[in-house]
C-alpha cells in the first residue's frame, strides 16, 4: 500500500518541483518587468512635507534630500494598498525596496508610514518622536519620495515616505 502511494505521489512531487518558481525567480521576473516612473503630480501637502523633512534634516546638520518621482509613485502604491486592505503596515516593503534598488541604483532603502494625521507637520512631529522613524529621517540617504493619500471612504490620510541612498 505504501509503495503504491509513494509511486503515485513521487511523479506529482517531481512535476510540482519542476514547474514551481522560487521566490527569487518570481522576484527576478517582477524586476525585469519593472518600469521607471518619471512623472508624479505632487499635492501641496506632499510638497510641504518634503520641504519640512529637508528643513528638519538641515537643522540637525544633515544634507537635504532630492525628491524622486519614482519613489513617490512607489509610496503612492503602498498608500493605495493600505487603503484597499484597511491596514497600516510595511507589507511588501522588500518588493518596493528591490524595485528602487534595481531601477534607481539604490544601495539602501528605508520607509516611514503614518496614518490619520491631519497635517504634514503633525505627521513629521510623530516621526521625529518615534525612534525608528527618526532614525530614517536622520539616516544616511540621498533621495526620497512622498505620498499622502486620502481614503475616499473615511477621509483619513495615509502617509508613505521612502528614502534611498545611491
Amino acid at each position: 500500500m505504501k509503495a503504491k502511494l509513494l509511486r503515485l505521489l513521487l511523479p506529482i512531487a517531481l512535476v510540482l518541483t519542476l514547474v514551481s518558481c522560487s521566490k527569487e525567480e518570481q522576484m527576478d521576473a517582477e524586476l525585469k518587468n519593472a518600469r521607471l516612473v518619471t512623472t508624479y503630480n505632487y499635492s501641496e501637502e506632499e510638497l510641504e512635507l518634503a520641504n519640512l523633512i529637508n528643513a528638519y534634516r538641515v537643522s540637525v546638520g544633515l544634507n537635504s534630500l532630492e525628491i524622486v518621482n519614482h519613489i513617490s509613485y512607489k509610496s503612492l502604491e503602498h498608500n493605495e494598498y493600505m487603503i484597499g486592505n484597511k491596514v497600516v503596515n510595511h507589507d511588501y516593503f522588500e518588493s518596493r525596496a528591490n524595485n528602487i534598488k534595481y531601477l534607481l541604483g539604490a544601495v539602501r532603502v528605508g520607509e516611514n508610514i503614518a496614518f490619520n494625521f491631519s497635517t504634514p507637520t503633525s505627521a513629521l512631529y510623530a516621526w521625529r518622536n518615534s525612534p525608528g522613524h527618526k532614525a530614517n529621517l536622520e539616516g544616511d540617504y540621498t533621495h526620497f519620495g512622498i505620498s499622502i493619500t486620502i481614503d475616499p471612504e473615511t477621509g483619513k490620510k495615509y502617509y508613505t515616505n521612502m528614502f534611498m541612498k545611491r
